[in-house]
């Protein structure tokens, strides 16, 4: 005889019962007898020989309805930042669920960026409304303190960089605002990144020497600048990307191949190669030879999905890029070329990431009432509409462990690879 549960996994509870169970035991159809039914549904598809329903999956966490613009960990991952419309919304851990415990409000507008300094915990936040804030705890809860922009648009994209000692913020005034602590003034200020920026800048990304910055904007260029500040950065050591580098000097600039908006940037752990993709779904892969020189190689990725909204690098020849699919894709190679090696999500069917949270019972009452287990309208993906933002939550030497996402379904997912 078959295996039951795994017959009825596949959807043919009835006709496994009724072919097995003859005179059946209860009418086929009587539904007076369909509690009788669920029961054995039930103990089926929980028994130990029914494996589907009990598959590893990513960490899912869905915090609300609305969509998540930003998300940022604490060092320790205990605490959870999420930009929600006009404030940042702090969770806490608690077994494995994330529990908000704190509002950090002081914006006017819809917040679009958040991040948490890796080391000493202080938050940046910045928003449309022009303005950006560095909140640090104290004994009598979150302090905020205006940081100085001089932007006359919406500040989009807000990042700290690896040092701690400036971040960069984002704007649609076609400036990057590099922001320090002037001790003697006690106040966050900031210079401008100018030329030859000439339009929105939808992202940004750190070298690891903190002083080169990778930029994409709206005007179809990602760009390598340095943002240099005397008595606030050390000298960096010289690289491919260049030996002098002063404020605003231009390291590199290059045009996505369709002219589309550069939607991410990010460099790879030794910061001798920078990738960005596009929104002509392709991702690109920059790897520079000398200063004032054109690269030694340059390769794009086209592929047929729909956009990237944000990538990372897992160690310098595999990148995690996710967007508009709703789930996250690798690419692999080098010098040499580059591919997509396909998605990373292993999908159990119709609404996986939410079909774990139903009971089996209510799964088959559906079944046979509907004559479907989910929703037509149901993505086979943990997230359920556009991923947002892809963000490292845990790595050693630059090879990724476990990477997370958040988008516009209100889910923050964490990723084992």
């Amino acid at each position: 005889m078959a295996n039951p549960a795994r017959v009825i996994v596949r959807g043919l509870a009835w006709l496994w019962y009724t072919a097995h169970h003859s005179p059946s035991p209860f009418p086929v159809g009587n539904h007076h007898t369909l509690p009788q039914f669920y029961s054995l549904i039930h103990t089926a598809v929980e028994s130990s020989s029914c494996r589907l329903l009990a598959m590893a999956a990513p960490e899912a966490h869905h915090l609300f309805h609305n969509p998540i613009a930003d998300h940022s960990f604490s060092p320790d991952k205990a605490t959870l930042a999420v930009a929600r419309e006009s404030n940042v919304e702090l969770y806490q851990k608690s077994g494995n669920k994330f529990s908000l415990t704190d509002e950090l409000k002081g914006h006017e507008k819809t917040v679009t960026g958040v991040d948490i300094a890796p080391n000493s915990g202080r938050i940046v936040t910045c928003s449309q409304d022009r303005n950006a804030y560095v909140w640090e705890r104290t004994p009598t809860g979150w302090k905020p303190t205006l940081v100085l922009l001089r932007i006359n648009r919406a500040a989009t994209f807000v990042r700290w960089s690896p040092s701690e000692q400036k971040f960069a913020v984002g704007s649609g005034a076609r400036v990057i605002a590099v922001c320090y602590f002037e001790e003697e003034n006690d106040w966050w200020i900031s210079k401008h990144l100018k030329k030859p920026i000439r339009s929105t800048i939808t992202t940004l990304a750190w070298h690891p020497n903190s002083v080169l910055l990778a930029a994409g904007s709206t005007d179809s260029h990602a760009r390598v600048l340095s943002s240099f500040i005397k008595g606030v950065d050390t000298r960096p050591e010289p690289s491919a990307w260049g030996e002098r580098l002063p404020f605003n000097t231009i390291c590199g600039e290059f045009l996505n191949d369709s002219a589309g908006w550069i939607q991410g940037v990010s460099f790879s752990p030794s910061g001798d190669a920078l990738a960005f993709t596009g929104h002509d779904s392709s991702v690109t892969v920059v790897y520079p030879s000398a200063p004032e020189q054109p690269p030694r190689a340059m390769l794009t990725i086209a592929t047929r999905l729909l956009p990237f909204n944000s990538l990372i690098w897992n160690g310098e020849n595999e990148i995690i890029a996710a967007g508009h699919d709703c789930e996250p894709y690798r690419l692999r190679g080098d010098e040499n070329g580059w591919q997509l090696a396909g998605t990373i999500e292993s999908k159990a069917g119709p609404g996986a990431g939410s079909a774990r949270e139903e009971s089996a019972l209510n799964m088959f009452r559906q079944m046979d009432l509907k004559g479907q287990t989910q929703a037509d309208t149901q993505l086979k993906t943990t997230h359920q509409n556009t991923i947002s933002t892809v963000r490292v939550y845990e790595e050693a030497d630059g090879v990724v462990r476990k990477f997370s996402t958040s988008g516009v379904d209100g889910r923050v997912v964490i990723w084992t690879i």
